[in-house]
């Protein structure tokens, strides 16, 4: 089974991480998991604020703060895994990184931010669900 994990630098990820490695003990075969974060792209204005050096280290940082926080728990769980950062919007990237990789589930945390907390998917999860030709586990 391939999985593909959409992690940002929230602390949900640390909740995606247990789920996946629960439904991993289930498993007859062990998964092939891809830790997925995709990072939105900044405006050419923004981009100009970098100079030079260009917003490379910026988007290496993002990624890090994201992909850092599940390294190590992810190893733990002993599952080999691979990392894909990704440069764009996060929906269309997401579900275009998960038809590349053939991916037969999607599991990605919620935040359900504002006043509705705990009742609402967030904005990225709710279109994830709708969009996503493949099955789509929500981790709270």
């Amino acid at each position: 089974m391939r999985i593909l994990l959409a992690v940002d630098d929230s602390e949900v990820g640390a909740a995606v991480v247990r789920r996946v490695a629960k439904l991993a003990k289930g498993l007859k075969a062990a998964p092939e998991l891809r830790v997925l974060n995709v990072v939105p792209r900044l405006s050419k204005a923004a981009e100009k604020e970098f100079g030079k050096a260009g917003p490379g280290r910026y988007y290496d940082a993002q990624w890090e703060a994201a992909l850092g926080k599940v390294r190590p728990l992810l190893k733990r769980t002993r599952l080999a895994f691979s990392e894909q950062r990704v440069l764009g919007d996060v929906v269309p990237a997401l579900l275009a990184e998960a038809k590349a990789a053939k991916t037969d589930m999607i599991v990605i945390g919620s935040h359900g931010k504002g006043a509705l907390k705990g009742l609402l998917l967030g904005s990225v999860t709710q279109k994830v669900v709708a969009l996503s030709p493949v099955p789509v586990l929500v981790v709270n």
